[in-house]
């Protein structure tokens, strides 16, 4: 595989997180809130939530770009980005919906530091109930301060 093609298909993925945060902060805590707002106040009479919507809706872009670089080898570059955004697309449902909300009980008693970020990330969001005043609105990215409580709390941060 040639380097710039692992560049392409590492910029969908690593873009894909830029865009999620943008998208949480901005479309799902603004005017999509109706229906974001299930995943911040839960009803738990259903697996699945309005939320997931946004999954799917994700997914589209990932599809599209797959497709039109399969068909035509001249946009090679575009398979690769579609690749890298169904990467991270795969990403979020395990470390989102698997690992952070214990969809599937895996990982629960993890001693992993980064899972420990992750989940202490996505508490500071959601101790939020409401559209405004979040935080911490990306996936795989773990805030510096959350990084520090962390690190405190486990006695090797000084």
């Amino acid at each position: 595989m040639e380097l710039k093609n692992i560049l392409y298909f590492c910029g969908g993925f690593l873009g894909m997180e830029a865009i999620a945060w943008l998208t949480h902060k901005y479309v799902m805590h603004g005017p999509f809130w109706s229906i974001h707002r299930d995943h911040h106040q839960p009803d738990k009479s259903s697996f699945f939530e309005r939320n997931d919507l946004f999954f799917i809706l994700f997914a589209l872009p990932g599809i599209a770009l797959i497709y039109f670089g399969f068909i035509n080898p001249a946009y090679e570059h575009l398979l690769m980005v579609g690749i890298g955004i169904s990467a991270y697309g795969i990403a979020y449902l395990l470390v989102h919906d698997l690992i952070i909300h214990q969809r599937l009980r895996i990982l629960s008693q993890s001693k992993n530091i980064y899972i420990a970020g992750l989940r202490r990330a996505h508490r500071l969001h959601h101790k939020h109930t409401g559209k405004y005043h979040g935080e911490c609105f990306g996936m795989l990215f773990v805030p510096i301060h959350v990084w520090q409580d962390i690190l405190k709390r486990k006695k090797i941060y000084k």
